[in-house]
This record gives C-alpha cells, structure tokens and sequence, in this order.
C-alpha cells in the first residue's frame, strides 16, 4: 500500500516530462558545431552585430509564425519552435566565430555556453571562468554534458511555463513570442561577442605566462564574478 510520500507527485510530473523532452532537443541542438558561412574579416565586431540583427530577425519571424494557432495547436509548437530557434541560433554562434577567424575554438561546450548562458545562468555558472582579460570555457565530456542539459532542460521548461499562456491569444501572443524571439537571439550573440572580445588562445597564453618580477597567472573566478 503506498503512503503519501511514495505516490508520484502530479506536479513534478508534470514538470519533468517536459523537462526530459526540452533537455532531449538541447542535446540534438549540440550534438555538432555547424560549418561556418563566413569567413574573418578586419571589423569582425560590426560584421557580427548586423549578422545578429539578421539572425534575431528570422528567429522572430519563425517564432511569430510559429505562435499563431490558438488553442492547444498553438501549445504544441513549443518545442519544435524551440528547436528550430536554437538552430538559427546555433549557425550564428558559428559563424561569428568564423568572423573573429577563431573556429577552431568553438566547441559543442562552448556551443552551450553561448546558448543558455542569458537564461540559465545558475546552471552554466561553472562551465566558464575568467582569467586575467579572458573567459575560458571548461570543456566538458559527454557524461557532463547531458547533466548539464538536463538541468538546462529543467529551467527552459519553467520559464517556459509562465509565458505559454501568450499562445492562446492568436496575433497577441505571435507578436510577443516573436519579440521575445528575437531578444533572445541578441543575447546568445552577446555571450558569444564577450567571449571573443578577450584574446585568443595563444595570446591570453602568452600574456599569461609567468614574468620576471616573479608574477604569475591571475586566479580563475566564475565568468559572472567582477
């Protein structure tokens, strides 16, 4: 016989299936690092603030149309909105990369980093730490990725939870998701922009290496700490 403690809870349920679905599609999304569809440039910073525009563009556009059925139809584009959002988002990272000519460094980590970080921060809090002028982002292997994800999926879902309801109100509820859409493609180029305004690799390594006064590396600290 099962006592209250051991009966399911319906509301976790109701959050975790989701979550399992949601943590399931950012895995997919990362499985591989798109080849880039630019190349470097002298002004990577312009070429990547109007190739953000372009894509937060076409986010919102797929996101708002994406939104219009009303009713539960509406609900049910959820996820495949969600996913095919963090694919533009995911050839942009990519090719952002490309304009700072460091594609080599992109990862399926850093793929991950740049995705959630605006909205998840709590969860990627240790993924990245700050060195002297740079962010390094700590590789992960497979095992640490899909608990990454995991809880990635967790918080997608609860954020999820309070703006669903905008796609019952057909036109209205387009509108916002398509703003929030292209928001939310701004800021996943924001993280991938920080991370390459700092040095690259071989650069922040040289700087870095220990000086005659007897100094050293500076400390790593989490990304987010001044």
């Amino acid at each position: 016989m099962s006592t209250p403690e051991s009966r399911p809870d319906p509301a976790a349920k109701a959050v975790d299936e989701p979550a399992r679905e949601v943590g399931g599609a950012i895995e997919r999304v990362i499985a591989d690092v798109p080849a880039p569809r630019t190349h470097a440039v002298a002004d990577a910073g312009d070429a990547a603030a109007k190739l953000a525009r372009a894509a937060a563009q076409k986010a919102a556009v797929l996101s708002g149309s994406l939104a219009l059925p009303p009713g539960p139809l509406g609900m049910l584009t959820v996820l495949p909105d969600l996913y095919l959002i963090w694919k533009v988002q995911r050839q942009m990272v990519a090719d952002i990369f490309a304009l700072h000519g460091r594609s080599a460094e992109l990862t399926r980590t850093h793929m991950l980093y740049c995705l959630f970080r605006h909205m998840a921060s709590h969860v990627l809090r240790d993924v990245a730490v700050r060195t002297g002028q740079r962010i390094v982002v700590r590789e992960l292997s497979a095992g640490a990725l899909r608990g990454v994800t995991g809880k990635l999926g967790v918080a997608v879902t609860r954020k999820l939870a309070g703006t669903a309801a905008s796609r019952w109100v057909p036109l209205v509820g387009a509108a916002a998701v398509g703003a929030y859409a292209y928001w939310d493609t701004l800021q996943v180029a924001r993280t991938a922009r920080r991370l390459l305004e700092a040095p690259s690799l071989d650069a922040a390594e040289t700087a870095s290496a220990p000086h005659a006064d007897g100094g050293g590396t500076p400390r790593l600290r989490p990304a987010g700490e001044k």
